[in-house]
């Protein structure tokens, strides 16, 4: 007792005390500021044991929470830190979710998969909910299992080096099945948890929950992770000379610095019209991709596929795998070149609109190497 005494009257703990109102969202900020800082491309060793260790450590601070109500540490060096399990779950909860923010945002452009996107980021900036219910159960199986899906989705292809639908429906099963039997073991080895939630609801929610992130896969509302888009770019023209891809475009005005080329691309009649991509693929992935060529009909008021063209990607590269498509007697109006993969989803979007003009300056091009 005295030794709890002792650690209960320690600054630290004095600290939180005072300020234990805001520690919850300083403790999911610190999550969200040590990956921020820590974490690069998904498929390095050490972002692989970060990830690992805080889906572990994550795991394990859910039970010791949830069965500490029931004192089974009591006695034990476990009751001790028992005010700091909340904010643990915190701190994870904000690491992971800002790891996947981080990966996804290399993936997502302003596409329909924005709305993945979107989920993730309401979830990282969700403080003021998951600060005042975070002794909510269903709240927490919930976050957890959300989390643990897109953990797999990322882990599970850079192991076995592969990635498609077959190894997102493996995820999706490897998450579901870690969650409900973190579940049921809490609700069996708790009786507070048994009288707070009922098993039949936790089950069907998290059940609700896989059957929606898969509906959002197969319509294409995910985008393929770990693949990520590096660049996308609409070119006059792309040399390739020892391994170097030198490809001139139409630089974007200084203050639009999110995108590189000029949405309305001027061209001569007859000039080809290139399409540069830099995709990033975990070490020892080899994937198809494909450059989906759509003019927007104004008559129709629909886009129309134009043409697929593929080319196949090898993973490890720090700035993504190269390559680039063309088309030759392009009409004028809205295009946009979906770069896809074989199961159709897409890791990003190049817009742009074709203005046919003999009055381009050669000065406003310019040349940058990949």
């Amino acid at each position: 007792m005295r030794t709890l005494d002792k650690f209960r009257k320690s600054a630290f703990h004095r600290f939180l005390k005072k300020h234990q109102k805001y520690a919850p969202i300083i403790f999911f900020i610190g999550g969200f500021i040590f990956d921020t800082l820590t974490l690069g491309r998904v498929d390095r060793l050490y972002d692989t044991i970060v990830l690992c260790s805080h889906m572990t450590m994550l795991s394990v601070t859910l039970y010791l929470y949830n069965l500490a109500d029931d004192f089974k540490w009591r006695l034990t060096i476990l009751q001790r830190y028992r005010d700091y399990y909340p904010l643990a779950i915190q701190f994870f909860f904000g690491a992971l979710s800002s790891a996947y923010v981080i990966y996804f945002s290399r993936s997502v452009s302003l596409s329909k998969t924005m709305s993945f996107f979107i989920i993730l980021l309401v979830l990282l900036f969700a403080n003021e909910l998951l600060k005042k219910r975070i002794s909510n159960k269903y709240l927490q199986f919930s976050v957890y299992f959300f989390i643990s899906f897109t953990f797999f989705s990322f882990i599970i292809p850079v192991l076995l080096k592969k990635m498609n639908t077959s190894i997102f429906i493996l995820s999706g099963v490897v998450s579901l099945v870690l969650t409900l039997t973190l579940i049921l073991v809490i609700y069996y080895k708790s009786p507070t948890t048994r009288a707070e939630i009922k098993l039949a609801k936790i089950v069907g929610i998290v059940f609700g929950m896989y059957t929606i992130i898969n509906l959002f896969y197969f319509y294409n509302l995910i985008p393929p992770v770990p693949l990520a888009l590096e660049n996308g770019i609409v070119a006059h023209h792309i040399k390739v000379d020892n391994n170097k891809y030198s490809v001139s475009y139409q630089k974007e005005e200084w203050y639009i610095f999110w995108r590189m080329h000029r949405l309305k691309f001027i061209t001569s009649p007859g000039e080809s019209v290139y399409i540069f991509s830099s995709i990033f693929a975990p070490t020892h992935i080899e994937k198809s991709i494909f450059h989906r060529w759509k003019w927007f009909n104004s008559q129709t008021d629909d886009w129309e596929i134009v043409e697929d063209i593929g080319f196949d990607i090898t993973g490890g590269r720090n700035d993504g795998y190269r390559g680039y498509t063309v088309k030759n007697n392009i009409k004028e109006g809205l295009w946009k070149v979906e770069v896809i993969t074989e199961e159709e989803l897409i890791i990003g979007v190049v817009d742009f609109e074709i203005i046919i003009s003999n009055t381009l300056n050669p000065e406003a091009l310019v040349i940058k190497n990949f």
